[in-house]
């Protein structure tokens, strides 16, 4: 028996509450999932418009946004069998966002350009306009680069917008492991399930042959 199946046991919790399958696939309903999916489609339309096709960094920023989507959508999916899969999927899909942030601070500075403070309102505006689609980010583009009378170029624009989504998805997910963690602890995974399962089978055959 694990020590998760030991706490349960101590403060009168049983796996068998819950479905030994349990509940599990409901990524599309994550807001990290959505910013996740944004993230990944700017990023394809950024490399598109700026980092040659062939490069290797064209490639490399366009699989770790796509990494980022689908190990959230793995690990979610996971969950019904292993939380401790889930949880390391989830944290894969951190890294993988915290790899691409890395590759538009690159971009920016091998091409002399400025990266945003937190705080700029510039970032604050894209927030607060709370965009669902790579079209929205666009518009939101067009206006930072129009009040500021063209100065700062569609590249900075973009790749400062881009970064500051990466960060609100990697707080998102940042706080969905942490929930991961505590769900992991507090109620164990299908070992624990199956123990307590075969468990009350045995009771179960013991009343009867009684």
């Amino acid at each position: 028996m694990t020590a998760t199946s030991l706490s349960m046991m101590v403060v009168g919790v049983s796996p068998m509450d819950e479905p030994i399958i349990a509940k599990h696939g409901g990524y599309r309903s994550l807001k990290s999932f959505h910013v996740a999916q944004l993230v990944y489609d700017v990023t394809v339309l950024f490399c598109r418009s700026y980092v040659p096709l062939k490069s290797r960094t064209h490639d490399q920023m366009v699989q770790a946004a796509r990494s980022g989507v689908q190990n959230i959508a793995e690990g979610s999916q996971a969950a019904g069998t292993s939380r401790s899969t889930e949880l390391k999927l989830t944290n894969v899909a951190r890294a993988s966002l915290e790899e691409l942030k890395l590759d538009y601070e690159d971009f920016l500075r091998q091409n002399n350009l400025a990266v945003w403070a937190d705080e700029d309102p510039r970032l604050s505006r894209l927030i607060a306009a709370r965009p669902a689609y790579s079209a929205a980010v666009g518009v939101w583009a067009r206006s930072v680069r129009k009040a500021e009378g063209n100065v700062a170029g569609f590249p900075e624009i973009t790749a400062n917008g881009a970064l500051t989504l990466i960060r609100v998805a990697c707080s998102l997910l940042g706080r969905q492991i942490r929930s991961q963690a505590a769900a992991f602890e507090t109620d164990g995974g299908i070992t624990e399930r199956l123990y307590y399962a075969r468990q009350k089978a045995k009771r179960n055959r013991t009343r009867e042959q009684g």
